[in-house]
């Protein structure tokens, strides 16, 4: 009998020892392919060619948990990857803008020199719109995080925990939508998470060494603890934003529905491009008419707003704004 028991254990012992050695490349497999990924969301992607224009803009509820961290709106981390990433021309609709529109509000005054070229149709449109949020999983909003919010101000213990930010265990969980801004379809979403222990992903990658945050007035999101964080998780959620949009068209513009026409002198809806037979019906100034895309010289194809086609003069019609 303790003969056969001391067999038994042997063979236990041995075939225990073989599931070890089976286990052990593969744990190392999984920890490897892990670690790729963290090293690959730790560098903020490229791209051969821009994928559109895009403005960056805060979410229109948000609370500015930022201050109370001492760091910038996450607009400007953003703004950061997009011009290192090289995947959308960035286009500013902020303190930019409103400069800019105080100068061509000079020169409609007639105050700026002659030949400054500051007029309208100048200005680059958007196609898309990226929005940075964070992830709404705060289970103590009505709790002490109350307190942080006050003002807009969050820090200290009152605000160690808002949405998808823990102050305190160093974690974030954030959102980047981007919306297409002809169609307002929102074309793509993505999640970012991240926790103080990948830290050093980053710092190994190189993310947060140079000049770039510094340079964009982000300089807070590579300098301190909690920024390093924030940063990681918001990069993990881009690096997801630009593999989705790898199907987006390569001229936005041209990809979606043709603009209005608004009909500016009395005119008829034709049958044909020719202007001949029975017209479709008559036009009043002020119409909206819809192109469907066909043109023949100054001919438009177009549809009224009850569905009736036929073809229009274009010069009796202008795009509706």
């Amino acid at each position: 009998m303790r003969k056969g028991n001391s067999g038994a254990v042997a063979s236990a012992v041995g075939l225990l020892a073989v599931m070890l050695c089976v286990a052990g490349p593969a744990s190392a497999q999984r920890q490897s392919a892990q670690e790729q990924r963290k090293q690959q969301t730790a560098q903020i992607p490229v791209c051969a060619k821009p994928l559109g224009t895009i403005s960056v803009i805060e979410p229109d509820d948000a609370v500015n948990w930022w201050t109370g961290q001492q760091l910038p709106a996450p607009s400007k981390l953003i703004k950061v990857f997009v011009n290192k990433s090289r995947c959308f021309t960035l286009v500013d609709r902020g303190a930019g803008m409103a400069a800019a529109q105080a100068e061509r509000a000079l020169a409609s005054e007639g105050d700026l020199r002659r030949g400054s070229n500051i007029g309208k149709g100048q200005i680059k449109a958007a196609d898309y719109v990226m929005i940075p949020d964070l992830v709404s999983t705060n289970s103590n909003a009505g709790g002490n995080a109350i307190g942080g919010l006050i003002g807009g101000l969050v820090g200290g213990n009152a605000g160690a925990l808002i949405g998808g930010l823990n102050f305190k265990k160093k974690t974030a969980d954030v959102v980047l939508t981007i919306t297409d801004v002809r169609s307002s379809e929102q074309v793509a979403m993505a999640e970012g998470s991240a926790k103080k222990t990948d830290i050093g992903w980053g710092a190994s990658g190189g993310l947060f060494s140079g000049g770039g945050f510094g340079a964009a007035g982000a300089g807070g999101y590579a300098n301190t603890e909690i920024g390093q964080v924030i940063t990681l998780a918001y990069l993990q959620a881009y690096t997801d934003i630009i593999e989705q949009l790898g199907g987006l068209p390569d001229n936005a513009s041209e990809a979606n529905v043709t603009q209005a026409l608004r009909v500016t002198k009395p005119a008829r809806l034709l049958a044909n491009s020719k202007g001949s037979g029975k017209a479709v019906r008559e036009l009043d100034p002020g119409m909206l008419l819809y192109p469907t895309g066909e043109k023949d010289g100054q001919m438009w194809e177009v549809e009224d707003e009850l569905g009736n086609k036929g073809w229009v003069n274009s010069a009796m019609t202008e795009l509706a704004k």
